[in-house]
């Protein structure tokens, strides 16, 4: 399976299009439309949630609710396109209306300037539109697709926020993934903690109120994940540096953990390693999940666990030093509309491109033309695991 997205910010619309998915898997509009509801929800959220109420529309790639074996394109379209059609007009316009709105002031913490010397633009917002989170919103929808694919394979996704502004949630022992997914989706800052749910409410509006934004740490869960996803024998076919990499590609995200993740540096090996045990309903498990269900690039049968680091949001509306690159005089840098925080969200997009990561593994190793048939190699392959 592969994919490719497009569209600004401000376009009149977000695409993506999804090759590789087998024929005969049930898909609808309102399986990816609960997840792009999800991505919007959140204590700290700006502006534009209230504009955009993103929903999809299918183009290709399905019939009478099920997939074609052929490629799969989604449109999102931008409700606040309206308001931008002078701006990002793909038509060639007057001198006067190309500095409308325009960037040049850059952000720092963000792509604006980079982007600026890299492709040569004069206005930044070229950089900022594409570069915008915006985008994850078909990230988001290609999650909503692989996560349907997992579902109907016994395969289930949560996220949760563990860290935000500081502030850690106590997380319980032994929760199951249904527990983490239930009790994250009844909090407005989506964790599982709800003894800190109101102390964290309570920074995010004393850091809105200061123009500020905070961070933090979410973690995704996948259960019922066969063994033997990825693969030891090249280091591009590991699969926990895969999913490494569609962590880090997240907006604003810079670091990525698996099962205990840096506690490991401070631990002996006979405290992180997890000790190998059999029995007759199972087969092959472990007495704990330190390395977050991978070994040697390949899932082991226990939950794959996977944490990262979103770092606070750059667009501040008190804003940091800058440069003119016009004049080269120093300025405040742009203001674009912003959250305070976007972390619970962000643990939506981080779901998505987790299980995207699962999927693709998945559709490698089994049989993908048909689902059906993807479906029998799979119950196949774990009673084979099982019983090896």
């Amino acid at each position: 399976m592969r994919f490719i997205t497009a569209g600004e910010s401000h376009g009149p619309e977000l695409t993506a299009i999804i090759e590789g998915l087998p024929a005969g898997l049930p898909l609808s509009a309102d399986d990816i439309n609960s997840e792009l509801s999800r991505r919007q929800t959140g204590y700290g959220r700006g502006g534009r949630m209230k504009i955009e109420t993103d929903r999809v529309r299918i183009t290709s790639g399905v019939r009478h609710g099920k997939t074609l074996g052929s490629p799969v394109t989604m449109i999102v379209e931008n409700n606040d396109w309206k308001n931008w059609q002078s701006v990002m007009s793909v038509e060639e316009v007057s001198e006067k209306e190309k500095n409308i709105r325009r960037v040049n002031k850059p952000r720092p913490g963000h792509a604006d300037l980079v982007g600026g010397i890299k492709y040569g633009h004069e206005d930044l917002r070229n950089v900022l539109e594409r570069s915008s989170a915006r985008e994850t919103t078909m990230r988001v929808a290609i999650g909503a697709v692989a996560k349907k694919l997992l579902k109907e394979l016994d395969m289930e996704v949560a996220g949760h926020v563990v860290v935000l502004g500081g502030i850690q949630a106590t997380i319980p022992d032994n929760l199951t993934v249904s527990e983490i997914r239930e009790k994250s989706e009844q909090s407005e800052v989506r964790v599982v903690d709800p003894t800190v749910e109101e102390k964290i409410k309570a920074l995010i509006d004393e850091t809105k109120k200061n123009g500020d934004t905070i961070g933090g740490v979410v973690e995704v869960v996948v259960g019922g994940v066969p063994v033997g996803l990825g693969s030891y024998t090249q280091w591009d076919r590991k699969l926990d540096a895969k999913i490494a990499q569609a962590v880090v590609s997240i907006n604003a995200f810079k670091g990525v953990e698996f099962g205990i993740g840096f506690e490991m540096a401070h631990r002996p090996g006979s405290k992180v390693m997890d000790e190998i045990v059999w029995d007759e309903q199972r087969g092959y498990t472990r007495t704990s999940n330190n390395l977050g269900g991978f070994e040697g690039g390949m899932t082991n049968g226990m939950p794959v666990i996977v944490r990262g680091v979103m770092k606070p949001i750059p667009t501040l509306y008190k804003p940091l030093q800058s440069v003119n690159i016009d004049t080269k005089e120093a300025y405040k840098a742009s203001v674009e509309r912003s959250d305070s925080t976007a972390v619970p969200a962000a643990s939506v997009v981080c779901e998505a491109v987790v299980a995207t990561e699962i999927a693709q593994a998945v559709l490698e190793k089994f049989d993908s033309d048909s689902f059906d048939q993807m479906k029998a190699d799979v119950q196949a392959y774990r009673l084979y695991t099982q019983q090896f």
